[in-house]
């Protein structure tokens, strides 16, 4: 696919993240630009033509546009913007007495998500990526990595859509219309490798990460997943058992966590015990 070369003349900086920058258009505020880091090219023409397979498959998300390049050899991808949007985390923290409202809604998006069936040969596997991520992972010892992908193949296979990165920050909604972002990493398999992330998300990363990240105290994350927990799985489920099944799925982001921090995380491997013991 060739690049649309664009002037950042045409765009002001409304946001910086991880991977790069968000412009929008001075003359058109309904487009926005996703604009990568200087040296990515490949990571957001894949993001792009993820976001057109996932948009056509019906998911909820902001309409992908075009692949672009600037006159400083920056990459990016131009979308249709969610005006006046807020995602779940910002609303959470900035309403606190609605943590229990916003759980649940995002509950539900997350249910309807994990209720689509995909084309198999058109998705990847989210067992190959835990695989991948296993086998270049240099903090585990063999015997460790031999237990955890014993525990990875015996996760029961599913065709189901998986976000990939299913953070309460990756949601966004405005009036009643719900959308998911960030999904460079759609995939596909068991609900319960997303459901690992929310999991992660709300109780067991530091006091300091979620503040920082999710803009609300830990106190208020806990109250969401535990708001969260019963609308997604059900009411008859006790929420200890709950956290038990989800834990060591939780616990499997420690390898992405690793990957990008490059250095082990002990707390969040305490996660797998269970499965390292």
């Amino acid at each position: 696919m060739e690049a649309v070369k664009i002037s950042l003349d045409d765009y002001v900086l409304s946001g910086g993240g991880a991977n790069g920058e968000s412009y929008d258009l001075k003359s058109d505020p309904q487009v926005m630009l996703k604009l990568y880091f200087p040296g990515k090219i490949q990571q957001p023409l894949d993001e792009l033509e993820m976001a057109r397979k996932v948009y056509d498959l019906g998911v909820p998300s902001p309409e992908p546009g075009d692949y672009v390049v600037t006159e400083d050899g920056r990459y990016g991808i131009r979308f249709r913007r969610i005006a006046g949007k807020k995602s779940f985390s910002r609303a959470t923290g900035d309403n606190p007495e609605k943590a229990g409202e916003y759980a649940a809604q995002f509950a539900r998006m997350c249910r309807d998500l994990h209720a689509i069936h995909v084309d198999t040969t058109q998705f990847r596997n989210v067992k190959e990526l835990y695989f991948r991520l296993l086998e270049e992972n240099p903090f585990f010892t063999v015997r460790e990595k031999d237990r955890l992908g014993r525990f990875i193949t015996d996760v029961p296979e599913t065709d189901t859509a998986l976000h990939g990165d299913l953070q309460y920050s990756n949601a966004i909604f405005v009036g009643d219309q719900r959308y998911f972002i960030d999904l460079g990493d759609f995939c596909y398999g068991n609900p319960l490798f997303d459901i690992g992330m929310v999991y992660l998300c709300c109780y067991l990363s530091s006091p300091e990460f979620i503040q920082e990240t999710f803009h609300m105290p830990k106190s208020l994350a806990i109250r969401f997943w535990q708001a969260f927990a019963p609308v997604y799985f059900g009411t008859d489920r006790p929420l200890k058992d709950i956290e038990e099944q989800i834990m060591p799925f939780a616990g499997l982001k420690t390898l992405i966590v690793e990957r990008d921090t490059r250095c082990p995380m002990p707390e969040f491997r305490a996660a797998l015990k269970n499965i390292l013991a």
